[in-house]
């Protein structure tokens, strides 16, 4: 694997569900707890463009103490939903195609 070509979602997946197990926290991954997190990751995320205006938002990766936060605080979020959606039994990815192709019915082109 390249870093241009990154891991697959499925490994990233694993990482992070093996990198949880081996500190037992497994009891505390319950899909309410990992929904709960992940609302929290995802208000951290949005607490860093909180008060800025559009174009200072739209140059926050510009700043790289800032890129910074947003880089943690996007894996935080993603983190999290892989987590969840392990839990649940989920595929991410086909839950993600599958949405995209009923947005497409729902939203034709004109």
């Amino acid at each position: 694997m390249t870093r241009d070509e990154g891991p697959d979602l499925t490994d990233l997946q694993r990482r992070v569900v093996e990198f949880a197990a081996a500190r037992g926290w497994g009891t505390y991954h319950t899909p309410k707890n990992l929904a709960s997190a992940l609302s929290v990751e995802a208000a951290e995320l949005m607490e860093i463009f909180q008060w800025l205006t559009p174009e200072e938002s739209a140059a926050v990766m510009e700043d790289e103490a800032q890129a910074h936060r947003v880089r943690d605080e996007v894996a935080d979020v993603l983190a999290y939903l892989l987590q969840f959606c392990a839990v649940l039994g989920v595929d991410p990815g086909q839950a993600l195609r599958d949405k995209v192709h009923r947005n497409e019915s729902r939203f034709p082109l004109d």
